[in-house]
């Protein structure tokens, strides 16, 4: 039985699980792509995972957005960049030759 913590309820938006996946996400496609060795990255088949979860943080944390303009808001329009930003990292290490 799941918690009764809002991360775990999948039906309402929850910024914690966005930020999670979003970090997940910069992990995976970092370890994906070789970061650790010092010669140059490579990209991998399994990065589409990497960019599936970062547009998935992305699509999480745009379900947070309320309609009326405050500081929280803008609080996500920041994570939503800091976001995209990994999206674009991942798909960059996706399609690097």
């Amino acid at each position: 039985m799941l918690s009764r913590r809002p991360i775990f309820r999948l039906r309402q938006p929850s910024l914690l699980r966005g930020i999670l996946l979003a970090l997940s996400a910069l992990a995976a496609t970092l370890r994906l792509a070789g970061f650790p060795a010092p010669d140059a990255p490579h990209p991998s088949s399994l990065q589409i995972l990497a960019v599936l979860l970062a547009a998935a943080a992305m699509a999480e944390t745009f379900r947070c957005m309320g309609r009326k303009w405050n500081l929280y808001h803008a609080g996500l329009l920041i994570f939503l960049y800091s976001e995209l930003m990994i999206l674009a990292l991942a798909l960059f290490l996706w399609l690097y030759p």
